[in-house]
């Protein structure tokens, strides 16, 4: 009897070990292009739900699901007359998230593509992701 406690507990032991090995941080960023919102989940809890301002007619944001390839502490664009682009998190060939002041805009659909947010929210987001990595993080867009 001894001899299967022992291995019980051996197996249960591998078992949380395995699990742990396998257990992510993980920042999760949701657009909603229709509702004009973001969710934010990290390490699997809900933390955030912030309005944005995604593109306006004549432009897109893409939609699909991505990992960010590059931050920025401060980015000017060189497109749009070097606006500031605070705290930028790009995804997809020159689309970031980042931090805008016309705040008084987010919430409809007024940007050439990007992804806006409040410069509070934008380091906020670029903190996380810059402490989970850019390998831990996933961008998705749609309706």
């Amino acid at each position: 009897m001894e001899y299967f406690k022992w291995r019980f507990a051996a197996a249960a032991g591998l078992l949380a070990l395995a699990w742990a090995g396998n257990a992510r941080a993980e920042v999760v960023v949701h657009v909603h292009l229709a509702r004009q919102t973001m969710e934010v989940e990290v390490d699997g809890l809900n933390t955030a739900n912030w309005p944005v301002s995604t593109a306006r007619r004549g432009y897109r944001t893409p939609y699909g699901r991505y990992r960010p390839y590059q931050l920025q502490r401060m980015h000017y664009s060189k497109l749009y007359d070097w606006s500031p682009m605070p705290y930028s998190i790009f995804f997809r060939r020159g689309y970031a998230i980042h931090g805008t002041y016309e705040v008084r805009r987010l919430g409809r659909p007024v940007s050439h593509g990007c992804i806006r947010l409040s410069p509070d929210n934008a380091r906020t987001l670029y903190e996380w992701v810059g402490s989970h990595g850019l390998a831990d993080t996933i961008i998705e867009i749609g309706d």
